[in-house]
């Protein structure tokens, strides 16, 4: 790969790894796609014109604006299956699962998903982003497939294209390539991470053998590092970078 030769990231690169990631469903046999950067983000998806792009990808529905209502994404079991889970996803038979054993997708109940959705088979590629977001990508057929055989064959590059395509898209759309990253002192990953915890300013200092004016001015400077405004903020954005890790 020529690494100098590579593109700027731009609306024509965002929109031409839409058109792969229908390109890689049709490749598998998945004729039916829905992409969405942002999980928690109540609009849809956009291109660089600020057209929808649920109305350009091909999508089975019978409500051509299937995307405008927001509960389907809220109870939508393909999605909860992105939210907690990071890799690819396959459905059929009713049933979610992966190139592992994982209780979390077996936990899900898509048992009624063929008989009110038509969906007989379904390729779900979650994108965990920076800053805690979630997207997802999900391929649908209505058409017999033998799906052991196809995820083999398909998922990883699937995914790949996906992970591209959401990333891209979430990168320019908030403009975060231009956002310098923040790099936390020891101390001060140690204090944001009591503060999550719940931990007063007075009890960080103790847990820590701190004064109190010291706990308030690692916890100041990390906000202005992280640009947070508040404690809770702070944390938030902590927490996505990964800073705070799992045991919070």
């Amino acid at each position: 790969m020529n690494l100098g030769s590579m593109p700027e990231l731009s609306w024509e690169v965002v929109d031409h790894l839409a058109l792969s990631v229908v390109a890689a469903g049709r490749d598998a046999g998945f004729p039916y796609v829905a992409a969405q950067s942002d999980l928690g983000d109540p609009m849809p998806m956009k291109d660089g014109e600020g057209r929808a792009y649920a109305e350009s990808l091909p999508w089975v529905d019978s409500d051509p604006y299937y995307w405008r209502n927001r509960a389907l994404a809220l109870r939508s079991s393909f999605l909860l299956a992105a939210r907690v889970f990071a890799e690819p996803i396959w459905f059929a038979d009713g049933k979610l699962g992966s190139w592992r054993p994982t209780r979390g997708l077996a936990a899900i109940d898509c048992s009624r998903v063929t008989d009110e959705f038509g969906f007989t088979g379904a390729i779900i590629a979650p994108a965990h982003l920076s800053g805690g977001q979630v997207g997802a990508v999900v391929w649908v057929t209505t058409e017999p497939i033998d799906m052991a055989a196809t995820f083999a064959a398909h998922a990883a590059g699937m995914f790949t294209i996906a992970l591209q395509f959401l990333a891209a898209h979430s990168e320019l759309a908030t403009n975060r390539q231009r956002v310098t990253p923040a790099m936390l002192s020891p101390r001060e990953a140690q204090c944001v991470r009591w503060a999550a915890a719940g931990k007063t300013n007075t009890e960080i200092a103790t847990i820590l053998s701190l004064s109190v004016s010291t706990v308030r001015f690692h916890l100041r400077n990390a906000g202005e590092k992280l640009g947070a405004t508040t404690r809770a903020r702070m944390v938030q954005i902590a927490t996505g970078m990964g800073f705070l890790g799992r045991h919070v």
